[in-house]
């Protein structure tokens, strides 16, 4: 015998037990508000908008296409779950509890009043803290669920007290009251807002040294932990968006986003290096992608960064939800390293690559044709797409040959998706303020990309492998606290 059964056939779920009812409706109901939400987008393009609820609400494009994106992303992660979550005595409450985070998320995409605004911003943390300890009987998640709602408080409080300071600054009760006073920001209390507008969506994005939270919530159900990357880390983004007349006022503040992104893009880079878990290397996926996409924001360009987090979230939910098969198709010893990325014939291909993606994505969108920062978008851009494309080709079985061939086959479309991608959310953001305000390059702009390049060059051609300090460095910074470990087989049993 080889050792090997064949794959057993899955039946169809079960629909008459009584206690399948709450997931059925809710899993109808997310599914429900996906198609509203498409009658929505749809409706907002062929009526314009914004409509609003004055001085409370305001569904504008951007209200509308995050609508489509979260509740397609719920109506996934709800029907997953009716299988995953079968038989759990917490089946009831992980629904509950992800039906009421797609509610929040709705209402925040809506908030112009800075108390809903905030209100929603707090509830959504407490909910996704929640669906990390799902599990209640495992110290674990119990503990895991502590380590997120102590991060996620820390962004509400910072998150207030940016409000409050804009507030106090403006007299204005809305955001899109702030947005129209904007001119008048200034002085200390626009630095303690804008500074604390910035932290906050390093706290919720994950970003580094605020990334402990996100890496130890392993301990979430599968469906909660896709619904976390794939939603909840990219309110960072949102949060700058909605805030862009207040984060644009000084040059300084933007480039100091530009940093703390690039950073965290290069230390997730490294931090999944050393991940041997296949949630953890996702873990860390994340943090370098929520770095990418604040880059993008630093530099003025926050259609850019939407579209970023709408790419990454349909990439990482379908690669969380998937981890099983990676688990299955792996196996020891197998060569994690891409041939297409060694020696001379992958470095030529990678470069050529590179420049053509970058020419495409200049052609498409019109940014970085000049020497402005339009430049570096198409840069960060070009480089975080072709790092994605060989990615994928790294897990084919094709022969070296065939992947150096691959590699422009796969990143040079994907780009283009990007770049039409890019175009698509500008046109449907174009009502807000400050969709596109490209900040004027520095020679601070220049060092931060040569310096990245290197950075990725060098964990590319594993030159850092060279130095143990690092590698051990790197080890601790990626673990998860403590506490939140699953470390025996006997304490998966939640009953």
């Amino acid at each position: 015998m080889s050792g090997r059964t064949s794959k057993p056939t899955v039946g169809a779920l079960r629909e008459t037990d009584e206690s399948s009812f709450v997931p059925v409706a809710l899993t109808r109901l997310a599914w429900t508000l996906f198609v509203a939400s498409v009658v929505a987008l749809v409706a907002h393009v062929r009526l314009g908008g914004p409509w609003e609820i004055l001085g409370a609400v305001a569904v504008d494009g951007l209200t509308v296409l995050l609508w489509v994106v979260v509740t397609f992303f719920s109506g996934i992660v709800h029907s997953y779950s009716r299988r995953y979550m079968a038989g759990s005595a917490h089946e009831t409450d992980f629904f509950l509890g992800i039906i009421g985070f797609t509610l929040t998320v709705m209402a925040l995409v809506a908030a112009d009043h800075l108390a809903l605004f905030w209100g929603c911003w707090l509830a959504m943390g407490l909910l996704m803290a929640r669906l990390v300890g799902t599990v209640d009987g495992w110290p674990q998640a119990r503990a895991a669920a502590s380590v997120a709602r102590r991060s996620f408080l820390a962004s509400s409080a910072l998150l207030g007290v940016a409000l409050t300071a804009l507030w106090w600054n403006t007299g204005a009760t809305t955001i899109s009251g702030i947005a129209a006073s904007a001119d008048t920001l200034g002085g200390s209390a626009w630095l303690v807002a804008g500074a604390a507008l910035v932290l906050a969506a390093m706290i919720q994005s994950a970003l580094v040294p605020f990334h402990d939270w996100l890496l130890s919530s392993m301990t979430a159900p599968t469906p909660a932990s896709a619904l976390m990357h794939a939603g909840f880390v990219n309110a960072g983004g949102i949060l700058l968006t909605r805030f862009a007349p207040v984060v644009t006022v000084e040059t300084w503040l933007m480039l100091a986003v530009v940093v703390v992104g690039a950073a965290s893009a290069l230390a997730g880079k490294l931090l999944k290096t050393v991940r041997s878990d296949v949630k953890g290397e996702l873990g860390c996926s994340t943090i370098g992608q929520m770095g990418f996409m604040t880059v993008q924001a630093g530099l003025g360009f926050f259609g850019a960064a939407v579209t970023h987090l709408i790419l990454h979230g349909f990439y990482k939910a379908y690669h969380f939800l998937s981890a099983g098969d990676e688990v299955e198709n792996g196996a020891p010893g197998e060569d994690d390293h891409e041939p297409g990325g060694a020696g001379v014939a992958g470095a030529v291909v990678v470069l050529v690559t590179g420049l053509a993606g970058g020419a495409t994505f200049a052609l498409l969108t019109g940014k970085g044709t000049s020497v402005d920062s339009g430049l570096l978008l198409a840069g960060f851009v070009t480089l975080t797409t072709l790092h994605a494309a060989r990615s994928a080709v790294r897990r084919t079985t094709l022969s070296t040959a065939a992947r150096y061939g691959a590699v422009p086959l796969v990143a040079l479309p994907a780009i283009a998706v990007y770049a039409l991608a890019y175009r698509a959310v500008s046109g449907l953001l174009s009502g807000l303020p400050l969709v596109s305000a490209p900040t004027e390059l520095t020679a601070l702009h220049g060092l931060v990309a040569v310096a990245f390049l290197a950075a990725y060059v060098a964990i590319e051609t594993g030159v850092y492998e060279r130095s143990e300090r690092l590698y051990v460095a790197l080890l601790n910074a990626g673990q998860p606290a403590p506490n939140t470990v699953l470390t025996a087989t006997e304490e998966y049993d939640e009953y």
